[in-house]
């Protein structure tokens, strides 16, 4: 209820400068309490329709399998919990396995390095037909230990000098500024073989097979990953920094992919992997970086016709952009975005969804606001949001909350 609080406390002072400071209070809580009746928030989609995570719950060969990568600032095992309950009820997913299985994440080249946290759950129906096994990284342990230097400005011997509000603010801009910053530094190796680690771990085992509470390092070169990505289904869920993590790690396992793993990279070639990016930051995230090593290549690389439609990664890889126009570090991708700063090899469609994960307020007269931290921080929260990750749009499955709330234009080839 953040935003509640901000505009409560606009509302206050205003009214404490005219001397009316209990009446103000009183005006301040009904007023905001009449907006919040009625959810007038903006859901705007451009692109073509998708499915969601709804249709591969059935997969009778393989399992569905769902990777969350978080963005900036610490995080801790288990933050994507909230998200994992909404989507599982949104789903009608109503059971889950009794433990969580977890594994300290390390370098095949280096075993003492500690690359962050993957936590799995298995989500099932009632009557165990339908089945999604829920990968989650947490790989801020990373950047944590290079963000200490900032901890002094957190301390009473700084913090106490700012106004209550500016010191919440400047504590959320502590934990997560930092964060782009370092990953362009030394730390982005060791994330990117974080991501992919998770992503071998999704490949390469079934629940059954998942070692639990153990520090190990996965490889791809198993004759177990091939088969197992013929008949699984994948879909990616990023935050912020998360979305870069996973285009980079993609396009790093592209360049290293060569005949050791040729069953693996055959198998990748028919795939179709979603990435549902909330607040989404690819565009701010490109700037002062070469361009990739192939773009401006799609048509040779995705058409099935085209020269080196054979040396492409993946048949697809449809992005679903979640932005709030209120969260200040948050982008729509533009149009001819893709081709020139994303690797061809990727086959790359994108759907920008404009929305309002903030609740947006008339502040008596003094201006429309929303607080830019629930902008940044509320989509995985969002009824909405998570309805069109479950069920997507333009498809007999879509849930009625899309269908009477958001405004869809489709885009044709």
């Amino acid at each position: 209820m953040k935003h509640i609080l901000s505009s409560f406390l606009l509302l206050i002072t205003t009214a404490q400068l005219n001397g009316c400071a209990s009446l103000g209070r009183g005006m301040a809580e009904a007023f905001l309490e009449k907006q919040q009746s009625v959810d007038t928030r903006i859901c705007e989609i451009w692109g073509k329709s998708f499915d969601g995570l709804a249709p591969f719950l059935g997969n009778k060969q393989g399992k569905m399998k769902v990777l969350m990568v978080h963005g900036v600032g610490d995080h801790s095992p288990g933050y994507s919990t909230q998200f994992v309950e909404k989507l599982a009820k949104e789903l009608n997913l109503p059971a889950m396995s009794t433990q969580y299985k977890n594994i300290s994440l390390t370098s095949r080249l280096d075993s003492s390095k500690n690359l962050g946290n993957l936590r799995i759950n298995r989500l099932l129906s009632k009557d165990e037909s339908r089945e999604l096994i829920f990968y989650e990284l947490t790989w801020s342990v990373i950047t944590a230990k290079q963000k200490e230097i900032l901890a002094y400005d957190n301390s009473g011997e700084y913090s106490f000098r700012r106004a209550e509000v500016n010191n919440l603010m400047k504590k959320f801009s502590n934990d997560t500024g930092p964060d782009p910053i370092i990953y362009l530094g030394d730390s982005r190796e060791d994330i990117l073989v974080s991501f992919g680690q998770s992503l071998c771990w999704m490949t390469k085992s079934n629940w059954n097979d998942l070692p639990d509470d153990v520090k190990q390092a996965c490889s791809f070169n198993d004759n177990t990953t091939a088969k197992n990505i013929n008949v699984d289904q994948y879909a990616f869920i990023s935050h912020s920094l998360g979305s870069r993590i996973i285009i980079d790690g993609m396009q790093r396992i592209a360049s290293f992919m060569d005949e050791r793993d040729a069953d693996f990279a055959e198998a990748l070639k028919a795939k179709e992997i979603p990435i549902y990016m909330m607040s989404n930051q690819l565009p701010m995230l490109q700037l002062g970086r070469k361009l990739p090593e192939v773009s401006n290549q799609k048509a040779a690389y995705c058409q099935p016709e085209g020269e080196k439609y054979k040396q492409r990664m993946l048949t697809k890889t449809p992005i679903i952009a979640f932005s709030d126009p209120n969260d200040l570090l948050s982008y729509a991708i533009p149009h001819g975005f893709v081709e020139k700063y994303l690797d061809s090899r990727l086959c790359i469609d994108v759907t920008n969804i404009n929305i309002n994960v903030a609740t947006i307020f008339d502040a008596f007269g003094l201006g429309k606001l929303a607080n830019p931290i629930d902008a940044h921080v509320g989509y995985d929260t969002d009824d909405r949001v998570v309805a069109l990750i479950a069920k997507g749009i333009g498809n007999k499955n879509t849930a009625k909350i899309v269908n009477d709330r958001c405004r869809w234009v489709e885009t044709i080839d």
